[in-house]
């Protein structure tokens, strides 16, 4: 049986409730797919805007064997391509981040304008005709200070997430802030490992002592009912969406992405290990109201994120292996926040650099375990973990539909 065929059958006749069979979390092959369906063909979070300030401003990304490269133009309009060059396939942009007024291959030296046309390429003959050789684009889209891409040649439509996550975005004025800090960790683990960690704190407090001074880790938060049953959370809706924040949970049709504005601990504000706010300077000058909480955002398969009244924190997650993924995490500020002044770095940064590395951790330690041959699929917690049976519906069904989808369309050729 092929490796598709296999992984279908797996799929539907997974046993809900319980974690995935072991070729999932370890296998190599299995990985191969996952990419193929998901990763490379749906919408992926790959940073800021205000990365990109000006015209020429640029940063770089590898998404499985894809090296991308994302610029602002001069016409102000962010676009990506693949960072292949036209000539022999040389990366053009090989840093991380950087400004350029062309893009130049470093190889021999062909030059593209910040919207990809082959401007000049040396030695190609007066019959070279540069018109067919402009960097190859990548679907890109921007809203609320977010960057998304899609590898596919025809990407799904944006249209639905825009509608639902731009309006909970648009307050916090996103676009116009800056990256304090980032970071970037290499957890040895599948990255389903990763974000079932993420979907559930029935793990937290155990294990994360500075966030669980200011985070709730009840399942109304943590979970996929949206807590409206929750007095305190349906109060701090209430009191957000009279002061013009939206606030209430939302979840897409197919549980891709979900929002909800939820509190934190008692009076606490930011995630600080006094609950005090670690910036002054507040993150949007339309946003006046205190104690907002955190937005809670996360679009499978690339990022979850927290956007407080004083900073943001976003995280993306881009699969490395079967058994490593790496995450990105950024902390956002307003764009004229003065470090020193109104924020210290180690205390705006120190909750989630701690609460990474404590996942970190617990990934590691679930995916050496995993590889026990003694593994078999374990039951979640119905009261806790049901962010973690959605997330993994959400796996299971998407796979399904692409895997069906591919065999339908070979079918009919056939």
């Amino acid at each position: 049986m092929d490796i598709r065929s296999n992984v279908l059958r797996q799929l539907k006749t997974r046993r809900e409730g319980f974690s995935l069979e072991q070729p999932f979390y370890i296998d190599e092959d299995y990985f191969k797919l996952d990419m193929e369906m998901i990763y490379y063909r749906d919408w992926l979070f790959m940073g800021h805007d205000c990365e990109l300030p000006k015209a020429g401003a640029y940063f770089t990304v590898q998404i499985g064997q894809y090296p991308v490269v994302i610029v602002r133009g001069r016409d102000n309009v962010i676009r990506a391509f693949h960072n292949s060059c036209r000539h022999r396939g040389s990366r053009v942009c090989t840093k991380e981040h950087g400004s350029s007024v062309r893009l130049v291959c470093p190889y021999h030296q062909w030059t593209y304008d910040l919207d990809g046309k082959l401007a000049f390429a040396r030695h190609m003959g007066d019959d070279f005709d540069k018109t067919g050789y402009g960097l190859k684009p990548v679907h890109c889209e921007s809203f609320g200070g977010y960057i998304f891409i899609c590898l596919a040649e025809n990407a799904p439509d944006f249209q639905p997430i825009r509608d639902m996550v731009a309006p909970y975005m648009l307050p916090h004025r996103l676009s116009e802030a800056k990256v304090a800090f980032q970071s970037t960790i290499i957890e040895k683990g599948n990255w389903k490992l990763v974000w079932e960690n993420n979907r559930e704190c029935y793990h937290c407090a155990a294990n994360h002592p500075e966030l669980c001074r200011t985070y709730p880790e009840a399942p109304s938060v943590t979970g996929t009912d949206g807590g409206a049953d929750d007095p305190e959370i349906a109060g701090h809706w209430a009191r957000c969406e009279a002061a013009g924040l939206p606030s209430k949970f939302q979840i897409s049709p197919d549980g891709q992405f979900r929002t909800a504005r939820m509190p934190l601990i008692e009076d606490a504000e930011s995630y600080t290990m006094s609950g005090k706010r670690a910036v002054k300077r507040s993150l949007s000058e339309d946003v006046t109201l205190d104690r907002i909480g955190t937005m809670l955002l996360f679009h499978y398969p690339t990022t979850w994120n927290h956007i407080l009244g004083d900073h943001a924190i976003s995280f993306r997650v881009l699969p490395l292996s079967a058994n490593e993924t790496a995450v990105t995490t950024k902390w956002l500020v307003h764009k004229d926040a003065v470090e020193g002044v109104d924020y210290d770095l180690a205390e705006l940064t120190h909750v989630w650099t701690e609460t990474n590395d404590q996942d970190r951790r617990i990934v590691e330690e679930n995916a050496f375990g995993i590889h026990s041959p003694a593994y078999e699929p374990g039951p979640y917690s119905m009261l806790h973990e049901g962010g973690v049976m959605q997330f993994l519906e959400w796996y299971s069904n998407f796979m399904v539909n692409r895997l069906q989808g591919d065999q339908a369309k070979l079918s009919v050729v056939a």
